[in-house]
């Protein structure tokens, strides 16, 4: 009577034991080393507060660090400010020197006064150049609306739009104008 078993008989099943062993590793023994170990929720908690204070204080010095180089820059800025015409005012002291000792000086003939003068004049043209400050002086040039402005206009012979006479000099100061010429430009005959 083998052969008629129930199926659902004991008998029947594969050994259930074998093959939930063999699925499920076997437990480590004592005296195996274990390298999957889960550090405990506790540990993992502080380490991340760690993490996290070392962040912080990062952030910290490095919003310090801002902090200090933009107050740095903005007392740098302060000072290029106040002292960016230092240099130019040593410059014109020489020329105060020279005008203080002219009129000093009162018992001087005209000619002596021309000469005073003229040297005061260099010594201030000197400083100018020095200091990149450059005269516009456009006579017979082409008319420039950004470095010349046209006072009037006459009638002239010639190209038309070009300066015929200079009233007042301009200055630029490294190609930037700082005082355009004041001139009379030439305009065509009628």
């Amino acid at each position: 009577m083998q052969d008629n078993q129930n199926p659902l008989s004991p008998d029947a099943l594969p050994d259930a034991s074998n093959a939930t062993n063999a699925a499920v590793p076997p437990a480590p023994t004592s005296d195996e080393p274990t390298t999957d170990v889960m550090p405990s929720l506790e540990d993992m908690l502080k380490a991340a507060e760690l993490k996290a204070a070392e962040h912080h204080d990062a952030w910290l010095r490095a919003k310090a660090d801002g902090e200090n180089i933009r107050r740095r820059a903005q007392e740098d800025i302060t000072k290029a400010g106040k002292f960016a015409v230092e240099r130019f005012a040593g410059e014109l002291l020489a020329v105060k020197d020279s005008l203080e000792a002219a009129l000093a000086n009162e018992n001087q003939g005209a000619e002596a006064l021309k000469s005073g003068v003229e040297l005061t004049l260099r010594q201030l043209v000197s400083a100018f150049e020095k200091s990149s400050l450059v005269e516009i002086n456009p006579q017979g040039e082409k008319f420039d609306p950004h470095r010349h402005q046209a006072i009037s206009q006459l009638e002239a012979d010639g190209e038309p739009n070009t300066v015929l006479n200079v009233l007042q000099k301009g200055y630029a100061l490294h190609e930037r104008v700082i005082r355009p010429a004041l001139v009379v430009v030439s305009k065509a005959k009628a």
